[in-house]
């Protein structure tokens, strides 16, 4: 549900647009335009400002869970540790080929070295013997390097069996234990943990496109808890999304909340009144100069003591004042109890 309330610039009384005329059967007013000071309330959901579900990176089995629902954890703690003896297994053959090839590639090394001290002596070294030398040395300092490789990778891999925590924050799901097989091969519906920053929250909130080009980025923001319902709480537009989602047609803002006292938490709704912007001059007619029929939106306006329709969209009202918009002017006279009755060219006065 989306509530709006409109002020003038200048004043925080309802705008009165209407006039007395000598009419007897049609309440006659004027078009004008000015400033709208307003707000629109829009919902709003509490969201962590970090939040993530981790997933195993190598397959093993879990040894340990360190942690627990609610448990609070800081970045780095070792949260779950997982068992995989093949992967020691292949991280020590790694370390032997590693050093028997680091050895092929020392005595290469040693050989072509010795050759060229001697091939400095004229007809002791053939070239081809030199050249030869040379690219045994190269090709297994190439293939030793390829071990070293081999090795770090399995060395990530065995760090991978201990899970980590990547930020600051509350455990709010576990979905595993000791014993269970895990890993990327593994079909896993949920993830082993989720991880979610409680002490700080984004409150989203979806600004329908109509008011998308007239928020305030600058005004303080009030919002209501549902579940604090007494409790009037403020911030400011920390960031938008600059976009709007296609499906929803609307812009994504968010704003900063604190919540050391643990007592506001993710998933709460909110009520959000949020500034709109009020730089521009736009035009305001009673709500009831306004009508709606099957086909169109319009008001009636007054042009040689005849009545005359122009189309109008709505858009922030409050009380008897709405803005529109459509082929309209300032000044211009209007019927404010107009209704369907009324016809076009129809005679007003004399």
């Amino acid at each position: 549900m989306i509530a709006i309330t409109a002020t003038s610039c200048t004043h925080n009384k309802p705008i009165d647009l209407t006039k007395e005329t000598n009419s007897k059967t049609y309440k006659l007013g004027v078009i004008v335009s000015r400033k709208i000071s307003s707000t629109v309330q829009l919902p709003g959901e509490l969201k962590p400002f970090e939040e993530v579900k981790i997933f195993p990176k190598v397959n093993g089995f879990v040894k340990n869970v360190m942690v627990d629902r609610g448990s609070k954890v800081k970045s780095g703690d070792a949260l779950i540790i997982l068992e995989a003896p093949e992967i020691q297994a292949q991280l020590l053959t790694a370390k032997s080929k590693e050093l028997q090839q680091d050895e092929n590639f020392h005595i290469s090394k040693d050989k072509y070295e010795r050759l060229l001290v001697a091939s400095k002596t004229e007809g002791a070294v053939s070239v081809y013997e030199l050249t030869n030398a040379k690219s045994k040395m190269n090709a297994d300092e190439a293939v030793a390097n390829a071990e070293k490789s081999t090795v770090a990778s399995l060395e990530a891999m065995k760090d991978y069996l201990t899970i980590t925590a990547p930020f600051d924050g509350v455990i709010s799901e576990r979905n595993v234990h000791p014993g269970a097989l895990v890993g990327p091969n593994a079909k896993m519906d949920l993830p082993l943990l989720k991880l979610e920053q409680q002490n700080k929250l984004r409150l989203v909130v979806y600004v329908p496109e109509v008011y998308a080009s007239k928020i305030n980025y600058n005004a303080k923001v009030n919002f209501i808890l549902t579940s604090l319902p007494g409790k009037i709480m403020e911030g400011i537009i920390n960031r938008s999304a600059g976009s709007l989602n296609a499906a929803m047609r609307s812009e994504a803002i968010e704003i900063d909340v604190l919540s050391n006292d643990n007592v506001i938490k993710p998933g709460m709704y909110a009520e959000v009144n949020i500034p709109l912007s009020s730089d521009a001059l736009t035009y305001v007619v009673p709500a009831s100069a306004i009508i709606t029929s099957t086909e169109r939106k319009y008001i009636i306006t007054v042009e040689n003591a005849k009545a005359k329709f122009i189309d109008v969209r709505e858009g922030i009202s409050k009380n008897d004042s709405t803005e529109i918009f459509g082929n309209i002017n300032d000044n211009k006279t209007i019927i404010i109890n107009g209704n369907n009755e009324i016809k076009n060219e129809l005679r007003i006065y004399e």
